[in-house]
């Protein structure tokens, strides 16, 4: 199979060095695309190093969906990896573990395994464990009786996707504030192809947030599923997978002894709640604090 490597950068001089070199040293050849959004800082140089094909697109003008779509056009290879600039490959297979799904015809989509850096706060650490399990699986468009809204879940932090699908249904949608994932997922599972797990393909990839970003990403979410509501309706809604969420999250937290930590898990999943809850009626709010409340501040201006 010919694989390309798409990873979207934006002033990633801290994070490039590392993820070139683990990506240099994978056990299968690729072409390696780096589209950058106008960076500042020494991202261009680091990235042509490795790299000669560096696209550049204005910042203003950068997609989750457009931006990923723009490089796939570009990109030679059948299977296209994407990763986040803040993903590291555990080890030099990771790659090679992650397309090897794709000897299946049926696979459109795959995403790979993450676990998080070692300062991530437990939170942090259990939304990994409780998002990507040590156990590999396939989910078609049956499987929703099951997985639910899970069923379309899928991560571009670390993914792969046949181009012959994606080109199948249309690429990435523009405009979506988030969730371009979710989203090509849903309509590859609708258009007969599967999506694979594949739990030994690893990265490290992890987030801190805040008690204000958890509510800004969640207000963001809603604002995905409201302007995107034929997922909900397909694939069913998100309050029985928040359930299982909060109820795996508080056990984390007594199994890891956080005891402490409970209080701002009660305001944390508050805030969560809020959040989602206000997204998905983000149309009945003012501009101006609909802009103040949303992790994605930038979208709104366009």
């Amino acid at each position: 199979m010919d694989i390309s490597v798409i990873i979207p950068t934006f002033n990633a001089q801290h994070y490039l060095p590392t993820l070139l070199e683990r990506l240099e040293s994978q056990t299968l050849s690729f072409e390696l695309i780096i589209i950058d959004s106008s960076s500042t800082d020494n991202t261009h140089k680091i990235a042509k190093q490795y790299s000669d094909k560096l696209i550049t697109i204005p910042q203003s003008e950068f997609d989750h969906g457009g931006t990923r779509t723009k490089a796939a056009q570009y990109a030679s290879g059948e299977i296209i990896v994407f990763l986040t600039q803040d993903a590291l490959p555990t080890d030099n297979s990771a790659l090679e573990r992650l397309v090897s799904v794709f000897e299946e015809e049926k696979i459109g989509a795959a995403y790979g395994r993450q676990i998080p850096y070692e300062d991530t706060s437990i939170f942090g650490k259990h939304l990994r464990a409780f998002n990507y399990p040590a156990t590999s699986h396939i989910r078609t468009l049956a499987d929703k009786q099951h997985y639910g809204i899970k069923t379309a879940f899928l991560s571009d932090s670390f993914s792969a996707y046949r181009k012959s699908a994606m080109l199948e249904v249309d690429w990435f949608k523009d405009g979506l504030i988030v969730g371009e994932d979710a989203h090509i997922t849903a309509k590859l599972l609708l258009s007969g192809y599967k999506v694979g797990y594949v739990a030994q393909a690893v990265v490290y990839h992890s987030h801190t947030y805040t008690l204000l970003e958890d509510f800004g990403r969640y207000f963001d979410t809603g604002v995905f599923h409201t302007m995107e509501a034929w997922i909900l309706e397909t694939f069913g809604k998100v309050e029985g997978e928040g359930m299982r969420y909060i109820k795996s999250e508080f056990a984390y937290l007594l199994a890891h002894k956080n005891y402490l930590r409970i209080p701002e898990f009660f305001l944390r999943n508050g805030l969560k709640f809020i959040g989602y809850k206000l997204g998905r009626n983000y149309q009945k709010l003012p501009y101006a604090l609909v802009k103040k409340m949303s992790m994605h501040t930038s979208w709104w201006a366009k």
